[in-house]
């Protein structure tokens, strides 16, 4: 399998874990995760636009997101915060919130480690099956992943921070 240029992936049993470097420190890193201020300009592949960025951003909060793609559909993801660790650690649930092809929920880790002024991000997304994780890489997954990582790179060097 290969991995965008800029993002390592890697798959193992029901899990799908990468990692990025961004030219920013970890607190920065951390608010545009979790800020919908921020999150509304980069959540999504190139060509999506969010149209409802809702955070509670606390264990048991709730977060919504609907990005609208370029062919004029949304497409909807929920999820409830479990563990909040700022500005290190993150861990929520996620679902694709479509009826009729709704993934089922999955369990996602997120790290910011921060060293000479960057920022390691390390994602873990733990699926129920290795058939759910073959699944969600054949729909493209790596690749909106990785533009959706893109673009919050460039978001972050907008506010003067890469």
């Amino acid at each position: 399998m290969s991995a965008p240029v800029n993002m390592d992936i890697d798959v193992a049993e029901n899990q799908i874990v990468y990692t990025r470097v961004f030219a920013a420190p970890r607190d920065l890193v951390f608010e545009a995760w979790t800020r919908p201020e921020h999150v509304r300009w980069w959540w999504g592949p190139r060509g999506f636009t969010v149209t409802v960025c809702e955070i509670d951003l606390r264990p048991g909060g709730a977060y919504r997101f609907v990005h609208r793609g370029p062919d004029g559909n949304d497409y909807p993801f929920k999820g409830v915060y479990r563990g909040i660790v700022p500005p290190e650690r993150l861990v929520y649930t996620q679902i694709f919130d479509v009826p009729g092809l709704s993934v089922r929920e999955l369990l996602v880790s997120v790290t910011f480690n921060e060293r000479e002024g960057q920022t390691l991000l390390t994602g873990w997304l733990l699926l129920e099956s290795v058939e759910a994780r073959v699944a969600a890489m054949e729909t493209g997954m790596a690749q909106g992943m990785a533009e959706t990582l893109d673009r919050l790179e460039e978001h972050l060097a907008g506010l003067g921070n890469g």
